[in-house]
């Protein structure tokens, strides 16, 4: 699933990219799959290797987009597994997608406010929340059908479960 994540991530970056601080998230589909399937420990530890891997394939490991993009995966995950133990099956992984979007969003904001651009960066907010939820629907719709749907998704769910 490390491997994965640094695919996904990877392609996303022969996209072009309408603006300069959005990605799309793609890496964080192998992160939604398992999160039903493993314990929180294991979700950690795959957001740790996406984010070192990203750094080191993309250059960014010494500096402070690493530090941006570590802050919005951890608080990420750890929203997306806040809301999945929450609201249980009562939430789809579009759901938690769009829960960890904000968190990512949320973050990253916040640092660009205290560290980086001051409070002109909130001028940037409405549009960033904005794309952020919509990738959080995309990228969530994209892994709730490879996860309802995947034959290999189900002998991973029957391993584990």
């Amino acid at each position: 699933m490390g491997a994965l994540c640094l695919f996904f991530s990877t392609i996303e970056y022969l996209f072009p990219k309408p603006f300069p601080f959005f990605r799309l998230g793609l890496a964080n589909l192998p992160i939604l799959v398992m999160l039903p399937v493993v314990r929180p420990g294991y979700i950690l530890l795959l957001v740790l290797l996406k984010v070192l891997g990203q750094g080191l394939i993309n250059g960014t490991l010494a500096s402070y987009v690493f530090l941006f993009s570590a802050a919005g995966s951890f608080s990420s995950a750890a929203v997306m597994l806040a809301s999945q133990r929450i609201f249980g099956r009562h939430i789809s992984l579009i759901g938690v997608s769009i829960f960890g979007a904000i968190a990512s969003n949320a973050v990253q904001l916040f640092l660009s406010v205290t560290f980086i651009f001051g409070k002109t960066a909130w001028v940037i907010a409405p549009l960033f929340f904005t794309l952020g939820v919509v990738s959080g629907v995309a990228v969530g719709v994209f892994a709730q059908r490879f996860y309802d749907r995947s034959r290999w998704m189900s002998g991973i769910r029957e391993y584990y479960g």
